[in-house]
């Protein structure tokens, strides 16, 4: 009997040169998250089409064959309670480079006024203006796991005075401190990097008590999730000029037009974006190689999130 995964690649053909071929497994395309490409009932191993709403998960009891749901995001707070002994797995290592990258990027570009210049091309406008980076300055990473070491090494060569690791879960080596210790953290940083997931402890851990520890000046970076931050808080700390950020998560998303925080001349932002570049696909495909591959043979999956093994 075959086992059917549903995997978003243009057809059988190429799923099977990518994943390769496996005993008893068949490959049937899905790329668009409203267009199933047969029964939900047949799928044994669901990849999510990438920043999706899981809507075909909503109703677990059309999936009756369901044994993984492999995401290809880092995050799944978007993924609802999924049946008992259905395992779901994240994309994990697959956006560590790419939001890494952003991470820095928008820091040195708010920093720096790049988002200034690039509106002055448009009149041709020659204006020059002091700003700050990376050197010299104090930068807090919370969240630790692998973006945000991917983070911390890319920093490493800008002359930081000081990188701070805060997750949820404390450690020794390095020291990683937790995340009750934020309100001392936050008062000696100067750039603050958010690369936390979305859970119940998250939502909203970024409040008005939370960033006015931050000094004035600082700036928040945000590439985790933007229900982290309150929305309105952090509204009024830029809006009164205290505090800048550079987001690539807002709350909500997508950010109405008419939002205030588009118009703040201290706040640069991407359209989540993260996880957009080339690095995407070599590392999409290596995952979902790898994972297919212990499914096929029963053998236990990587980045297993919530569930126990199939």
């Amino acid at each position: 009997m075959s086992r059917i995964a549903w995997v978003p690649y243009a057809d059988a053909d190429e799923a099977c040169s990518i994943l390769g071929e496996h005993e008893g497994v068949t490959y049937r395309s899905y790329t668009k998250v409203d267009e199933p490409p047969a029964d939900p009932a047949e799928v044994n191993f669901l990849v999510m089409p990438y920043m999706s709403s899981p809507s075909l998960l909503d109703d677990p009891s059309r999936l009756s064959g369901l044994e993984v749901v492999q995401m290809q995001s880092a995050g799944y707070d978007n993924v609802p309670e999924l049946p008992e002994g259905v395992l779901l797995c994240n994309g994990g290592g697959i956006h560590d480079s790419a939001t890494a990258e952003l991470a820095v990027a928008l820091t040195l570009a708010h920093a720096r006024h790049l988002d200034d210049f690039a509106r002055n091309m448009t009149t041709g406008t020659w204006k020059g203006q002091w700003g700050t980076g990376l050197a010299y300055r104090r930068v807090t990473i919370v969240g630790y796991g692998k973006i945000g070491k991917a983070i911390e090494r890319r920093i490493e060569g800008f002359d930081a005075t000081s990188i701070t690791r805060v997750a949820r879960t404390p450690r020794t080596d390095p020291e990683v401190r937790p995340v009750s210790d934020l309100p001392q953290v936050l008062a000696e940083t100067d750039v603050c990097i958010i690369i936390l997931p979305l859970t119940d402890d998250t939502r909203g851990l970024f409040d008005a008590q939370m960033l006015a520890h931050l000094p004035d000046g600082a700036l928040l970076v945000n590439v985790g999730r933007g229900p982290i931050v309150d929305t309105e808080a952090l509204l009024a700390e830029v809006s009164s000029g205290r505090l800048h950020a550079a987001l690539d998560v807002t709350d909500p998303e997508p950010l109405p037009a008419d939002h205030g925080l588009w118009s703040q001349p201290n706040v640069l932002i991407s359209p989540h974006v993260g996880g957009y570049t080339n690095a995407f696909e070599p590392r999409r495909d290596a995952l979902l190689r790898s994972q297919v591959e212990a499914w096929a043979q029963g053998r236990p999956l990587d980045h297993v999130v919530r569930g126990g093994q199939p």
